[in-house]
């Protein structure tokens, strides 16, 4: 089965039924479109989510199973525990979203380029702008030392992506949105190690899809 294409110019052509996305590689469902609030919103309410490398077409995923946290599942470890204990951050929420995606967007050890394109990064921008893209930062001593951002529609959070320059501030940023966020469901997209470690599990993708239904009004 091939992917389904979307001209550049198109905002109104429904993405395809999840059912025909790949199984390798898991979840590619389309190519082609622009990241544009209505596009975007029209994906994560259908779960599905860009990703691709700078200079390809734009790619649509929606992967099975998906890898999901429940904000009251999630795993704190002993060591986590004590740092909250400390309130060693300054928590806050969408003072400095461009600066957030920035840290996200740098060279790490374990990923020497990035996919958070310019252009991702102006189109989530705008989704900021518009109230349907948020930051969960951490701050010390006046300095942005960790965070995340993601799309939040009804009670889900979708979550993008975090970084740490102090070791353990991205998880922290993660404990205070499933505490204090109103959120019901985390999606993590895909499944790794990392996420694993913080509590994450996965859903087959027609379960992931009803849980949307309910918990995202129709006015998001």
């Amino acid at each position: 089965m091939n992917i389904f294409p979307i001209q550049p110019d198109d905002e109104h052509t429904p993405f395809p039924d999840t059912d025909w996305a790949l199984n390798d590689p898991n979840g590619l469902l389309a190519f082609g479109a622009q990241l544009t609030p209505k596009r975007l919103l029209m994906a994560y309410r259908n779960g599905i989510f860009p990703w691709y490398n700078p200079g390809e077409p734009i790619l649509w995923w929606s992967p099975d199973p998906r890898c999901v946290l429940w904000p009251e599942h999630i795993h704190i470890s002993r060591s986590l525990r004590k740092l909250l204990k400390k309130k060693p951050f300054e928590l806050r929420k969408n003072s400095a979203f461009s600066e957030v995606m920035q840290a996200c967007s740098e060279p790490r050890l374990d990923e020497p380029s990035t996919w958070i394109s310019a252009d991702m990064k102006a189109a989530y921008t705008e989704m900021h702008r518009l109230g349907y893209a948020h930051s969960i930062e951490c701050w010390m001593n006046g300095e942005l030392v960790g965070g995340l951002y993601g799309i939040q529609l009804g009670s889900v959070f979708f979550g993008e992506s975090m970084f740490s320059r102090i070791a353990n501030a991205s998880k922290v940023a993660l404990v205070d949105l499933a505490q204090n966020h109103s959120v019901s469901l985390i999606d993590g997209q895909v499944s790794s190690p990392h996420l694993h470690t913080l509590g994450a599990t996965t859903l087959p993708r027609k379960e992931f899809l009803a849980y949307l239904q309910c918990l995202i009004p129709n006015t998001d």
